[in-house]
């Protein structure tokens, strides 16, 4: 059996034990840690979009949400 490489695979939301499409990129940085230009993306599918953001959000992580660019390497 062979198995898709990573680089072609549909983005995979970042919740635990998810293997949901992304359709969201939640962008963030902890401002103790990373400069402020600094941004880590957890992706995310429609379902866990709210508490990945809350969770984020509560900490003062959060900084953007954005769709999910469409991936060149993907055929539509």
């Amino acid at each position: 059996m062979t198995e898709t490489p990573p680089a072609l695979s549909a983005p995979v939301c970042s919740a635990r034990g998810c293997r949901a499409t992304a359709e969201w990129a939640l962008r963030w940085n902890n401002p103790r840690l990373h400069t402020p230009q600094r941004r880590k993306t957890w992706l995310a599918c429609p379902e866990h979009r709210p508490t990945l953001g809350a969770f984020l959000d509560a900490r003062g992580f959060l900084r953007e949400v954005l769709p999910v660019a469409p991936s060149p390497t993907l055929e539509a």
